[in-house]
């Protein structure tokens, strides 16, 4: 059976009946062999953040923590610059490589143009590019030789939490918004919205996605957990949802006040990473987060480039290769049907094995 919508750009683990997985793939990473011997002694990786920072408890935490434990085991020291402004992404890199950085790391699709313009000028450097493709067409041919992108396909997790969200739902409500109308953030919405669907089709109910409809949706305009995004976030709760899944980094801190104010049983969806273990302010709201396992596929491309065995070839996140998950629903366990639970397991697998297809950007 196939839900289909709008293009976009775009670890698990079965226990108790519920598809989870940790924000690190549910194991630590591997270590390829390697205890650091083959890195050469003046490796120096770096690391540039969006404006969302190195604590956003997102993507950029994650990403910084997988180049650190690289640079640990490799015996080097990780060199990080944090972005406070999206004009500040070209200098930045810019400024590592004059500092002589083998492997930069760029977190997040705004960094894209920058780093494929600064790949381009500096073929010697191996760029680590997370979320966005660059001028990588799939097809063996690239600008930027030494630009490899970590890309993950959420729209496969996202599938999961909408199923989820809309068997949860007792109001029939479910929302999502977004910071901003970019691919790695509507891919999740698409993924969320193609889950409840899906739940509508199979189960003959009309929950109803608020927030998204597959073309266009609620967007806070930046990535801040600010009163612009807690606006948003009333707004959407206003219409009667009881799920709510922001996507956005910091911009879930909003949701969450909104729902502490709201006075009302509502549950929060994390994206990125596994907000009960990041933030355990969250621990009584949130029902399960769309996970990202970026600290294993950087960990694993700074490592590589560390040893002199660096490949541009992108890499994609599925829940097959376990890139790409949800986590634990910690404190809802008890509060989720135990049926439920089971269909999300077999789910999950119909997903891999083919039989349930979830479009993105990088499926098709």
């Amino acid at each position: 059976m196939t839900i289909s919508t709008t293009k976009k750009l775009l670890g698990a683990t079965i226990a108790a009946g519920v598809v989870f997985a940790l924000a690190g793939c549910g194991a630590a990473p591997e270590e390829s062999g390697s205890d650091g011997e083959a890195a050469t002694p003046d490796f120096l990786p770096c690391i540039v953040s969006d404006e969302g920072g190195f604590d956003d408890k997102s993507f950029n935490q994650l990403s910084f923590e997988g180049a650190t434990q690289a640079a640990e085991e490799l015996g080097v020291e990780l060199k990080d610059v944090q972005s406070n402004a999206e004009t500040e992404y070209g200098p930045n890199i810019t400024n590592l490589v004059d500092e002589n950085c083998n492997a930069i790391v760029s977190v997040g699709f705004a960094l894209s143009a920058a780093t494929v313009e600064a790949a381009t000028a500096n073929p010697d450097v191996d760029f680590i590019l997370v979320d966005d493709a660059a001028d990588n067409d799939f097809d063996g041919t690239k600008d930027a030789e030494n630009v490899k992108p970590l890309l993950y396909d959420t729209a496969q997790a996202a599938f999961l939490a909408g199923y989820l969200a809309a068997g949860y739902s007792e109001t029939g409500k479910v929302g999502t918004f977004g910071g901003r109308e970019f691919p790695t953030v509507t891919i999740f919405m698409d993924g969320f919205k193609q889950g409840v669907d899906y739940y509508n089709e199979a189960k003959s109910a009309d929950v109803e996605v608020v927030g998204w409809d597959g073309t266009t949706g609620s967007f806070t305009g930046g990535f801040e957990a600010n009163q612009d995004a807690k606006q948003v976030a009333v707004n959407i709760l206003d219409q009667g949802v009881d799920v709510i899944f922001p996507v956005g980094g910091p911009i879930y801190q909003s949701a969450q006040q909104a729902i502490k104010e709201s006075g009302k049983d509502i549950a929060l969806i994390g994206a990125d990473a596994d907000l009960f273990e990041t933030d355990p302010s969250t621990s009584d709201i949130v029902l399960t987060s769309v996970l990202k396992a970026m600290d294993l596929s950087t960990y694993e491309a700074v490592l590589s480039s560390g040893n002199g065995e660096f490949d541009p070839e992108a890499y994609v996140g599925t829940l097959e290769n376990e890139g790409v998950g949800i986590a634990d629903l910690h404190e809802f366990a008890d509060k989720v049907d135990s049926d439920l639970q089971d269909e999300l397991t077999q789910l999950r697998q119909d997903i891999i094995d083919g039989n349930v297809t979830v479009t993105s950007y990088l499926s098709e």
